[in-house]
């Protein structure tokens, strides 16, 4: 009966393997998602005239992107600590 329950192991190792392979892909989106609309929010700013509203909108999606590559960073902090 050890067999079986070394194969259920075996299968939350994998599963979990693959819930941090996903979350640090994940990750890497937000950081990039983040970093995309810093520059387009930069690249308004060094042009001068743009549209007050554009920058705003720019700037709150700056905010939730990072928001959310800060939480999805703890959570797979805790997750490798495991």
């Amino acid at each position: 009966m050890k067999s079986g329950t070394d194969g259920a192991q075996r299968g939350r190792l994998v599963y979990a393997g693959t819930v941090k392979t996903f979350l640090v892909a994940l990750l890497a989106l937000l950081m990039l998602g983040t970093l995309g609309v810093l520059f387009a929010g930069l690249i308004g700013l060094v042009r001068g005239g743009g549209d007050p509203q554009r920058s705003n909108v720019l700037m709150r999606w700056r905010v939730i992107l990072q928001a959310g590559a800060l939480i999805l960073f703890a959570l797979l902090l805790s997750l490798l600590r495991s």
